[in-house]
């Protein structure tokens, strides 16, 4: 195991029942494949960013079920089935969209081989990682966007489950946020952490120069000082007098920080303070942030709105089987239809770089690769071992940059419309 802890019961009752039934029945060990995929983009949004992955193979090494876990699934399961779980490691495939990647409406962003059984018992953990962090790196790339050059500390973490908050940190790196203030992103996943004061160290002292003297003390004058405690006006005034004009920030956390913002650099600029930063949080999402990008601002700070992805917590992907025995299957209710087959993809681009569309077509049938075309799953899993040299945290951060650079100008937008490229699927499987 990495560590963590077994994986094993992060999942839903039914995918054991199931797999019980088909122990039952003979079919435990068909030949299956299972996808993960978007029908729809989140309302407004135009184009999702896989994030997760790398999470996905960790909990997958870490999926066992020990004696703890099948005390706990005593008098609910038979003994068949309990010495099946006992014994349970993933020994199929997995093909996916790395990490850092767009996805659009049908995208295969995860593909799972394997016996039904094997792979069946997967559903709830793998979408519960994916819907969330590709939620959370999709609403980050858009304040990224909005942000332009201008570097975003992520700082949810009282804002969401403490779990949760070290998941949203590292999707959040991911999607281009500088920092984090989540200590524990920085250790297991190496998120460059920040973070310097709050409220309460202002209020903890008798008066706010005597605060800012003490901070400044303790961390030197690059520090960032919390201004907007009683008056901004005066609290920048006795920042400079702390810390002196080569202060390294200050930081406005209330107020119309648009204006704020414009008044804190006159002041600055007129006490000498000319390359003191400025610093803008509270309540910062995404159409905030575009607001605010004729104004001196040099970074922001958002916590709230990222790590409950901005209004879209979820991303929608849903697990479903797509082939048995090598035939295609394919649930066609009008309102969740799927498309039956194992499929690949790979988007097409014009020469200038430019994303045209997303082509979703079944393996058997691969269309031709152009010159300025990409495939894009890879593979993750073979025979149940995770693959050498999957991409990094960091290598995703960079994919998801270059990603956005190829998106239309259009797709960019935060109004709402339709997905920046379509996705085509030119042969029915």
């Amino acid at each position: 195991m990495s560590g963590n802890g077994s994986t094993a019961l992060l999942t839903d009752m039914y995918e054991l029942t199931m797999v019980a039934a088909a122990l039952a029945d003979g079919t435990a060990d068909r030949r299956c494949t299972f996808e993960l995929f978007a029908r729809r983009l989140p309302d407004g949004r135009r184009y999702g960013v896989v994030a997760g992955t790398g999470r996905v193979l960790e909990s997958l090494q870490d999926f066992r079920f020990g004696d703890a876990e099948l005390a706990s699934l005593e008098g609910g399961l038979d003994e068949r089935m309990l010495k099946w779980l006992s014994g349970y490691r993933f020994s199929g495939d997995i093909d996916g969209y790395p990490e850092g990647e767009l996805y659009f409406p049908g995208s295969p962003i995860l593909t799972v081989t394997g016996t039904f059984a094997d792979a069946c018992v997967l559903e709830t953990l793998f979408l519960s990682i994916l819907n969330h962090d590709s939620a959370i790196a999709s609403a980050a790339a858009r304040m990224v966007t909005a942000a332009g050059s201008r570097p975003i500390i992520e700082m949810g973490s009282r804002r969401t489950h403490e779990q949760a908050a070290v998941a949203s940190a590292r999707a959040s790196y991911l999607a281009g946020f500088a920092t984090t203030s989540n200590l524990e992103a920085a250790r297991r996943y190496g998120v460059p952490a920040a973070g310097t004061a709050a409220h309460a160290w202002i209020l903890l002292h008798d008066d706010e120069l005597g605060a800012f003297r003490a901070q400044v003390e303790a961390l030197g004058t690059d520090t960032t000082l919390l201004v907007d405690t009683y008056d901004i006006h005066r609290g920048i005034e006795l920042a400079v007098e702390a810390a002196g004009p080569e202060l390294g920030a200050i930081r406005i956390d209330s107020g119309d920080l648009g204006v704020m913002a414009h008044q804190a650099r006159e002041q600055l600029d007129s006490l000498g303070a000319t390359n003191t930063r400025i610093v803008l949080s509270g309540d910062l999402d995404e159409y905030a942030i575009a607001s605010l990008r004729a104004e001196p601002v040099d970074s922001y700070g958002v916590g709230t709105s990222v790590v409950t992805g901005s209004g879209a917590p979820t991303a929608g992907m849903v697990y479903k089987l797509v082939e048995v025995d090598g035939r295609p299957v394919a649930k066609r209710s009008s309102s969740k239809e799927s498309r039956g087959g194992r499929k690949s993809a790979l988007r097409r681009h014009k020469p200038t770089g430019t994303a045209v569309e997303e082509v979703v077509h079944p393996v058997t049938i691969a269309p031709q690769v152009g010159p300025h075309d990409r495939v894009l799953p890879i593979p993750l899993v073979r025979g149940g071992d995770v693959v050498p040299d999957v991409p990094t945290l960091a290598q995703g951060r960079e994919r998801l940059r270059q990603a956005l650079v190829s998106v239309p100008w259009e797709g960019l937008k935060l109004s709402r419309g339709e997905p920046a490229i379509p996705t085509v699927f030119p042969t029915e499987a």
